[in-house]
């Protein structure tokens, strides 16, 4: 059969947001020709992708299995069009994370090759940048990914690119200031703190848990300039924050986590099947920083990772 790529549409965007009027004001469609173009996708195909009721709308088992290959077929059309047109832009390259300073290896890799033609933007988060890709508002992405609500999904390619240490970092009156290095056991003399909720940085939180740290998470991310500033004055609080990170300001102080040393795991996600020509550059432009900054290395006699890394690691 043949599959029309404006009912397929209709189908994915109705899938992702489960409510038909979200779908058709995203389509810039009625709600009645949305509905329409969804019922003569399921004719063609002989199965029921969605079961409505009063309570809203959910997907059939059918119109789960149809879901990902079905933006399969989306993004391959924007492909052959985009072909046919010869269009030419810059790899778009967004990231996550900004408190963790995400461009410091983003520069690093490009720097080996500066001729590479992308462009780039800034996420809120995770989720939002996997919904960059799908919405194809950006091709490519670096930041600490996380578990899902769903499987992870096999129209977006996940990669781990670097391992990084983590240092500890406190106000200089802290009674852990003045040690050369400290345990993760000898953290819990104070009490780490991370302006956001404990759900947010599942890494922090991982580690407090692993190590019986006390943790004191909420508040606001307003940048580096504020987090030091609160560090600062309040000697009983440290953070951790990955190893070349600079520490900005008197009255600092930085400290080596040891014995393990925890490790900050940073991934790349780009759409499975892209064909953006200046995808397969960059990617081999990471491996090969990789390789000289050895970034991927992992002894688990001296370090430690969360089990989710871990498991992407293997």
């Amino acid at each position: 059969m043949d599959l029309d790529l404006a009912q397929v549409r209709a189908f994915v965007v109705t899938a992702e947001r489960l409510h038909f009027g979200q779908a058709a004001a995203e389509l810039y469609l009625s709600q009645q020709a949305l509905s329409k173009r969804v019922a003569r996708l399921e004719e063609a195909l002989g199965r029921r992708l969605f079961e409505r009721s009063g309570h809203g709308v959910e997907l059939t088992e059918a119109g789960r299995r149809f879901l990902d290959p079905a933006r399969d077929v989306i993004r391959a059309g924007e492909a052959a069009v985009a072909a046919a047109r010869h269009e030419e832009r810059a790899l778009r390259v967004s990231v996550w994370g900004h408190m963790f300073a995400p461009l410091r290896t983003i520069r690093t890799a490009v720097l080996r090759e500066p001729g590479l033609d992308i462009e780039l933007s800034l996420r809120p988060g995770f989720l939002a940048a996997l919904a960059g890709l799908r919405a194809d508002e950006i091709d490519f992405a670096l930041g600490r990914t996380h578990a899902l609500d769903e499987p992870w999904p096999a129209a977006v390619t996940r990669r781990l690119v670097r391992l990084e240490p983590v240092k500890a970092v406190m106000s200089a009156s802290s009674e852990l200031a003045g040690v050369s290095a400290v345990t993760p056991a000898g953290l819990r003399a104070g009490r780490l703190w991370f302006p956001a909720p404990r759900e947010k940085v599942e890494f922090l939180d991982a580690f407090t848990q692993r190590f019986d740290v006390p943790a004191e998470f909420g508040g606001i991310n307003l940048g580096l300039d504020p987090f030091f500033g609160h560090l600062r004055e309040h000697p009983g609080l440290f953070s951790l924050l990955p190893g070349d990170v600079e520490v900005l300001g008197e009255g600092l102080c930085e400290v080596p986590v040891v014995d393990p040393t925890p490790l900050y795991a940073w991934h790349v996600i780009w759409r499975t099947g892209e064909r953006h020509p200046v995808l397969a550059d960059l990617l081999a432009t990471f491996a090969a920083t990789a390789r000289e900054e050895n970034w991927l290395s992992y002894d688990p006699a001296r370090q430690w990772l969360p089990e989710a890394d871990q498991a992407v690691l293997g």
